[in-house]
């Protein structure tokens, strides 16, 4: 897998992503065939699309979903809203949905969409009127037995809650199980807000027991206090890990005696920033990445542990909760230091397989207790980490390459199975 490559091919995610199949795939001696079809998406939607702006100028917008494989079932996958959203990166993280959703053995195949605007830039209203547009143009590709969305980068349960009423006006009937990730109210599930953080955390405890390594004590830093990086602090806190850093992408912070994360949580939310806070020293966000710990946890974007960094990471588990931020130059360097890493397409599957539990709920119209939701998701995720650190240990390879030979070995089989229709 080693060869030399430019920054920027490095960093690109579909290269990234290419890289891992390709040399997953030589592991299992995968069909040429299968190989040829699993490496590209089958469907790439792109639709140009017209938005009235609050001053009354009509601004055109980009917007993307693509459909990697729906072999094991409807696509599934987030979509996001980005002044940096690429058709690769699309590609790239349809791709990884496909293998996360079969690591852990749920019946999804993987999709992914975005749209290319500066959210942050637009008022509540010119986003409705985006989010409606987009879907519109996509609606005759989604649906509950087709592509089911979910929130992501920049989108939210507001987001999701406008998709699923286009979707439902253009039926003529409510359905929710369209997307995932919605307000209770309107079917979405207990539990799910948080599960992602909560599949980190099972993933830390998993890889604890099998290192043989104690909880008490344990040090961790977390790069990304968004969603999954403060629901991944705050119950790691309450389950007795020390959180010493958190590094935001406007500054870092650090507290050797551990930081209360609760106090941090709150001061954010009054604040909009964990810029400040009192309670840990500020230092710069790279600084904390790089500071030693025993867990690191990347919980924000791609690419943030790369060939220039990776030599100096001083963590002994590496656990990655966002999609796609190691690259596979860095992963050699990582396994030659040792470290051992719980890959994305495993570590932050909590959501995903929440997400399955919001669908099965919308279409049996029965919502289950919170008790069972993280019940039935920890059961899932302490299964799916025994089956890869077993995949790896039976063919002698890292973590990551064991959950994409396993997660290939599933589709593959699936596709065998069903035969090449002609």
């Amino acid at each position: 897998m080693a060869t030399t490559i430019s920054l920027e091919q490095e960093i690109n995610p579909w290269e990234a992503q290419s890289a891992r199949f390709d040399f997953a795939a030589r592991k299992l001696n995968l069909d040429p065939g299968l190989w040829k079809v699993l490496s590209s998406p089958a469907r790439e939607i792109i639709v140009h699309f017209p938005v009235m702006m609050d001053d009354g100028r009509i601004e055109l917008f980009t917007g993307y979903r693509v459909q990697h494989s729906v072999a094991r079932g409807p696509g599934k996958g987030g979509i996001r809203y980005s002044p940096e959203v690429t058709l690769d990166e699309v590609r790239a993280l349809a791709s990884w949905m496909t293998w996360k959703c079969a690591v852990v053995n749920i019946p999804f195949g993987g999709a992914k969409g975005g749209v290319i605007c500066d959210p942050k830039k637009m008022s509540q209203g010119e986003l409705e009127r985006m989010t409606r547009r987009y879907t519109s143009e996509i609606i005759e590709f989604i649906g509950p037995e087709k592509d089911v969305p979910a929130p992501d980068v920049n989108t939210n349960e507001q987001t999701m809650a406008w998709i699923m009423d286009t979707y439902s006006m253009h039926m003529r009937q409510t359905v929710t199980s369209v997307v995932t990730g919605k307000p209770l109210n309107i079917g979405g599930s207990r539990g799910r807000t948080e599960a992602t953080g909560r599949g980190v955390m099972v993933m830390c405890d998993e890889s604890l027991n099998y290192l043989k390594l104690p909880k008490e004590g344990c040090r961790v830093i977390i790069q990304g206090f968004g969603n999954v990086g403060s629901n991944t602090a705050r119950l790691m806190a309450d389950h007795g890990y020390k959180v010493i850093g958190i590094a935001e992408y406007d500054g870092g912070l650090y507290n050797p005696n551990g930081i209360d994360i609760h106090q941090l949580l709150t001061y954010k939310e009054r604040n909009g920033t964990t810029l400040g806070f009192r309670n840990a020293e500020a230092m710069p966000s790279e600084e904390v990445l790089l500071t030693e710990c025993d867990i690191l946890i990347p919980a924000a974007t791609e690419n943030v542990i790369t060939s220039r960094n990776a030599d100096k990471i001083k963590a002994r588990i590496l656990v990655e909760g966002a999609n796609g931020p190691t690259t596979a130059v860095a992963d050699e360097i990582l396994a030659e230091k040792r470290i051992f890493v719980v890959p994305d397409i495993l570590a932050n599957s909590g959501g995903v397989t929440a997400s399955y539990f919001e669908w099965v709920q919308d279409r049996q119209g029965y919502f289950w207790r919170e008790a069972q939701v993280i019940e039935r998701l920890e059961g899932i995720l302490r299964d799916s980490f025994q089956d890869v650190v077993r995949y790896a240990e039976a063919h002698n390879v890292n973590n990551r390459i064991a959950a994409y030979m396993l997660a290939i070995d599933r589709v593959a089989f699936t596709i065998k199975q069903r035969g090449i229709y002609a």
